[in-house]
């Protein structure tokens, strides 16, 4: 019988077939062998930890030495803001010193960001579960929580680059279904064949690829029920080239469905690490610029065909 061959769909970014063979390969502890002189590959049993204990040493320290320090982080993240807050509480950090800036921000068909009141925004997230959750004295002064607007969006990687002297101190980040970083997805306003002019992309607001309104509509926020009207068509995000000129870097690779082995994230990750650098996979970046990838046991499991499983 002759092997049933065929191309991805239309839709599909990443289409490069020895690669996803390749990817479809390598599992467990064998991804660390694709760590290279930029990019650091750990496979751990549960990342998460890690990034608490990262914000909550660097945030103590810009109380203790007086210094500022700049922080990219995503949303919704409150399982990690929550606890980072408490740890934040209990060693009495005075947070005056820092700065955050989050990623993204959803947008209206008119390019209009969603106000501060959207309960699935990231704007009300990042404000109800970390800003709100540390205690008030100790909390960060509320402008320096540098949140995506329709007035700032212009200018906004400027604001990262101004305040954090340069770039900032650590962003934090983890890859979407369409291998996104933030919201720069492999669409037509981040398109290049030039990875040095991607690299100096910034913040612009743009269409969502349809991979990422899917993987949306199975978030909490949107139900967690395949809703893909309920999601926004547009998208605000920080660009290439503030993730590029960042000063540490790490990267989470540790989503699964609901504690699941069903996770979308499984093939990206390996995408990521180890298919080619390509604005068809964003976060393939990371490969040529220092980072520190994470990835859960979970996530590097081997995976095949199941005939007697479903969804």
């Amino acid at each position: 019988m002759s092997e049933f061959k065929f191309d991805p769909a239309p839709f599909v970014p990443f289409r490069d077939q020895e690669a996803l063979a390749l990817a479809r390969s390598v599992h467990g502890k064998d991804l660390e062998k694709y760590s290279n002189e930029h990019m650091k590959v750990k496979v751990v049993m549960n990342p998460h930890p890690i990034v608490i204990g990262d914000i909550f040493t660097r945030m103590k320290m810009s109380d203790d030495k007086d210094v500022k320090q700049v922080f990219i982080l995503g949303n919704p993240e409150p399982e990690t803001y929550i606890p980072l807050a408490e740890l934040i509480n209990l060693h009495r950090v005075d947070c005056r010193n820092v700065h955050i800036f989050s990623m993204d921000e959803w947008a209206d068909q008119d390019g209009n960001l969603a106000p501060i009141t959207y309960k699935s925004g990231f704007s009300y997230s990042m404000m109800k579960y970390l800003y709100g959750q540390i205690d008030p004295e100790l909390r960060m002064p509320v402008e320096n929580m540098h949140l995506p607007t329709t007035e700032n969006m212009d200018h906004y990687s400027d604001l990262i680059t101004e305040v954090g002297d340069g770039g900032a101190d650590a962003c934090y980040s983890s890859p979407g279904w369409a291998g996104h970083v933030a919201f720069v997805d492999p669409v037509e306003e981040f398109m290049t064949d030039d990875i040095e002019e991607y690299l100096k992309m910034g913040a612009r607001l743009i269409n969502l690829h349809p991979m990422t309104i899917m993987q949306n509509s199975l978030h909490g926020v949107f139900g967690q029920s395949g809703d893909i009207a309920n999601v926004p068509p547009k998208a605000f995000t920080i660009g290439p080239a503030d993730i590029a000129r960042s000063r540490v870097r790490i990267e989470i690779h540790a989503l699964q469905t609901m504690g699941t082995f069903s996770s979308w994230q499984r093939m990206t990750s390996r995408l990521v690490i180890l298919g080619p650098v390509t604005p068809l996979m964003p976060s393939s970046i990371f490969q040529i610029l220092d980072t520190t990838i994470y990835v859960s046991e979970e996530i590097a499991a081997p995976f095949e065909p199941w005939e007697k499983v479903g969804y």
